[in-house]
């Protein structure tokens, strides 16, 4: 399984930061040290751990050079967190200096010693924001739920990981496609899978066996900043979400 690992998709809506968020609980609780980097600036995921990410330093800070990135981790139950929050989104106009690329990168060299795996939560959106996590991680998670309009999304971000690839990260993967929001009784579910093995192929890679159901807790939870595996343990949703896992360390 690979150690920094980006949560991606230019569409939204797609589970994302549900994504992100479950995977950072699931490692945590199998007592891994993680680091889950919220590079949205909505900053969901941040709040979806329970987070006051209004009064807070956050990510913006770090990559501006205003904060040591050690001291804006913040540790919680469901594992270590850099926040975000809507200052992030004057990223594009801000950072607009040579090697812009490699912000994040450079800053979780520092701390990436200090944990067994890290998770980027990324905007909706192919920005530099985006580019950076692409440069940082090792490895892509793509989301997206059985629709038509979804798979467009990914059918449009082969191009940009290729980009990445030949300039800066030339040994970014994408690990794989997660279904998300996925009922097999629903005949356009079905077929929207048929036509994501065909996407996946082009983008070297294959869509996860394992797949996320609908459900109550996944909606639920982050009011109460907690993930679906800790708020619902035995939901079949917190149960897909650890079934992924153990695809990925397989």
């Amino acid at each position: 399984m690979k150690k920094i690992i980006a949560i991606t998709n230019q569409k939204g809506g797609v589970g994302k930061t549900t994504t992100a968020l479950s995977l950072i609980s699931a490692l945590h609780l199998r007592k891994y040290k993680v680091l889950g980097v919220d590079l949205d600036p909505q900053g969901s995921l941040g709040f979806s751990a329970g987070l006051d990410i209004e009064n807070s330093d956050t990510i913006y800070d770090v990559l501006k050079g205003k904060k040591q990135i050690d001291d804006v981790i913040v540790e919680t139950e469901l594992g270590d967190y850099l926040p975000s929050n809507i200052l992030l989104s004057t990223a594009e106009l801000e950072f607009n200096m040579p090697g812009r690329e490699f912000l994040l990168r450079d800053q979780l060299v520092k701390v990436a010693d200090d944990y067994d795996y890290i998770v980027i939560d990324t905007p909706p959106a192919l920005n530099v924001l985006t580019v950076n996590a692409y440069v940082a991680a090792q490895g892509l998670i793509v989301p997206m739920i059985p629709e038509i309009l979804s798979l467009l999304g990914i059918s449009q971000l082969r191009d940009t990981v290729d980009t990445v690839r030949r300039y800066y990260n030339p040994d970014l993967e994408v690990i794989g496609i997660l279904l998300n929001r996925y009922s097999s009784r629903l005949l356009l579910n079905r077929e929207v899978e048929d036509m994501t093995q065909e996407v996946a192929r082009k983008l070297d890679t294959h869509v996860f066996r394992a797949k996320i159901h609908a459900g109550v807790a996944v909606a639920e939870a982050p009011a109460y900043g907690e993930s679906v595996l800790t708020y619902s343990p035995g939901c079949k949703s917190a149960q897909d979400f650890m079934a992924l896992l153990d695809e990925m360390m397989e």
